[in-house]
């Protein structure tokens, strides 16, 4: 069994790691590019959002490349995402590839169906259930500190005193995190990776923005969907800060260790705007942005891909957003079409109007809520402590 899973952010690197600990024969699928998804979109529906369009590109790459199980999430409530897996798989039946198709439910909507899943990438018979159990544990900690290495970066970024310092120890990060295997050896690395950011030099009191990302995860979290925003942004003074991330979204309980604020606390905070499931991130994209807003952040950037219907609803809540809590918000919606220079030239007037808000303002500092330096961030955001994994 050749195994190969979408990309999306981190989700490489978990998965890569997951392959070790499983002895699993993993096959990496090649990052996305102009000719992914022209493919995909040539098979897909033409009003399909660009995720599958994308997914189902990659795939027939993947299958080319020797692979014959095909990982996919799954979902539930009233967005498309929840049909991706069987659409893909239709449409690659038709086309004559032979392969496997597995459905997994991520642990946060049920724990027993994730098993489940679980349990047909990994047969009963290589590995028993209490070693599954530790060494998905394990993972997870590891998972974690993947994203939280993100976030410190995203942080650090917009201040550093000198030009990819930060590039430089979000490398060097990754490269102490990779051999780590168990909770103590994560909790090891993690040590060393935040007195790696804590030498970044950064210029604290130098004016700049906070900026929040809110939107559909795909292509909150796929550099080459959205154009590398995050890192755009942070190029150009702004500290940056995601509302979602690969390990918040698969850890049970709607917990989000690494954003530091649960699904329940986000979706309470969308109540005075929207109070009920859209379907997708919609209820989360909304609820997120009002938490910004209320952390005094500059802006907040939307990102969406076209026809998605949760996020569309979210858009035009977020409009009120906006309104109400005086706070600039850009929706991107992306897809096929889209092009770099269109999305850069919104940002760049996004960060214009967000200055002039900012005019007259005499205190540039960090609040206690939102600072560049780890080591403080893991204590103050409410996001996973040292002593948390």
């Amino acid at each position: 069994m050749r195994i190969a899973v979408p990309r999306m952010g981190n989700l490489p690197l978990i998965v890569e790691d997951l392959a070790r600990r499983f002895d699993l024969d993993y096959i990496e699928t090649p990052p996305f590019n102009l000719q992914t998804v022209e493919l995909g979109a040539a098979l897909a529906p033409e009003f399909a959002c660009l995720p599958l369009k994308a997914v189902l590109g990659s795939f027939v790459q993947v299958l080319d490349l020797g692979a014959d199980t095909l990982v996919m999430g799954g979902g539930h409530g009233p967005c498309r995402f929840g049909f991706y897996g069987e659409v893909q798989k239709r449409i690659l039946d038709r086309m004559g590839r032979e392969f496997r198709m597995i459905i997994l439910d991520p642990p946060s909507a049920s724990l027993s169906v994730f098993f489940h899943g679980i349990r047909e990438v990994i047969p009963r018979q290589r590995v028993g259930g209490a070693a599954v159990l530790r060494e998905l544990s394990a993972a997870m900690a590891k998972a974690i500190v993947f994203d939280e290495m993100e976030k410190w970066a995203l942080a650090c970024r917009g201040l550093a005193r000198e030009a990819g310092s930060v590039d430089a120890a979000l490398d060097e990060s990754r490269r102490l995190l990779a051999p780590a295997m168990s909770r103590r050896e994560v909790r090891k690395a993690r040590r060393e990776i935040l007195e790696v950011f804590d030498a970044v030099a950064v210029e604290r009191e130098r004016p700049h923005l906070s900026v929040g990302l809110v939107g559909e995860i795909f292509v909150v979290l796929e550099p080459y969907f959205n154009f590398e925003v995050d890192t755009w942004l942070g190029r150009r003074g702004a500290v940056v800060e995601r509302s979602c991330c690969i390990s918040d979204t698969i850890y049970p309980g709607g917990r989000n260790p690494v954003f530091g604020h649960s699904d329940r606390r986000v979706a309470r905070a969308a109540a005075p705007f929207l109070t009920h499931e859209v379907g997708g991130d919609g209820l989360l994209t909304v609820g997120a942005a009002v938490l910004f807003a209320r952390r005094g952040f500059d802006a907040v950037v939307h990102l969406l891909p076209f026809t998605c219907m949760p996020e569309v609803i979210a858009k035009g809540v977020l409009s009120r957003v906006s309104s109400e809590m005086d706070m600039p918000v850009l929706s991107l919606s992306i897809d096929e079409q889209t092009g770099r220079a269109g999305v850069q030239t919104r940002l760049e007037a996004l960060l214009d109007l967000a200055w002039s808000n900012r005019a007259g303002t005499q205190s540039e500092s960090f609040s206690e809520d939102f600072t560049p330096r780890p080591s403080i961030l893991t204590r103050g955001s409410g996001g996973v402590t040292r002593e948390g994994l």
